[in-house]
């Protein structure tokens, strides 16, 4: 059963029950007052309580209604149900795996420093711009180069070539023999490269982007990684 829906058509429901319940006290209590209107809407909704309700428990909305008294009878199933669906849908909640929590403030400093401030005004995109031109700034230093763009260079930066003239590269440290360094070498390089492709670029040739917190936070923590290895990773010159 998904639980926030049912709490939605629940809830939608005694809304719009009390609300008759209340014009026809309002009509008993006071003759002058027209006698509310033939309540067709709540007659369709209450089609989807009934199973609703009957989904929870058994039986529950299989009462009969037909006068206007009856609303008081669909009323409180309506109510019970609700109580019902509340408290499953908290019990799910606890009961879920504890998840872990990204904080921004524990991203790179070369990340979260240049994106905090416009991280605070809400500037996603250009949070994420602002730490992608650092790193990209960051590697650049390392290496001495400042001649090619930054997705050139992160592809040029990892290859396990050896390095040339003008040409240093980043090395993670360890057996270089092994299949994993390799690996390590070889993921580095495309998913630099492609973190500023598919994600530096974006922000910053496309006017709104309107990314969500959760995607920017998501893009940060991918140039963080980058952050990471540039930073780890020693420079290896030619002869």
């Amino acid at each position: 059963m998904d639980h926030a829906f049912a709490i939605e058509k629940l809830t939608e429901f005694l809304q719009g029950v009390n609300g008759h319940i209340d014009a026809v006290e309002d009509r008993l209590d006071n003759r002058t007052i027209v006698w509310p209107e033939f309540p067709q809407r709540l007659l369709l909704q209450e089609v989807w309580v009934r199973q609703i309700e009957n989904a929870y428990t058994p039986s529950l909305g299989d009462y009969d209604a037909h006068g206007e008294n009856d609303w008081y009878t669909a009323r409180a199933a309506a109510i019970h149900a609700l109580g019902l669906a509340q408290s499953a849908a908290a019990i799910a909640e606890f009961l879920r795996p504890t998840s872990p929590a990204l904080a921004a403030d524990t991203l790179h400093d070369w990340v979260w420093e240049p994106a905090a401030p416009l991280w605070a005004a809400e500037a996603y995109q250009d949070a994420v711009l602002a730490a992608a031109r650092t790193v990209n700034r960051r590697l650049q230093q390392k290496l001495g180069r400042h001649d090619i763009g930054e997705t050139d260079l992160c592809m040029q930066a990892f290859d396990m070539k050896a390095p040339a003239e003008g040409k240093p590269r980043l090395r993670f440290g360890g057996s270089r023999s092994t299949p994993t360094w390799r690996a390590r070498q070889d993921g580095a390089k495309y998913t630099s490269a492609g973190a500023f492709l598919a994600i530096r670029d974006l922000a910053a040739h496309e006017d709104g982007v309107n990314w969500s917190e959760q995607e920017a936070l998501e893009y940060l923590a991918t140039f963080s990684v980058v952050a990471r290895w540039v930073e780890e990773c020693t420079v290896e010159t030619a002869p």
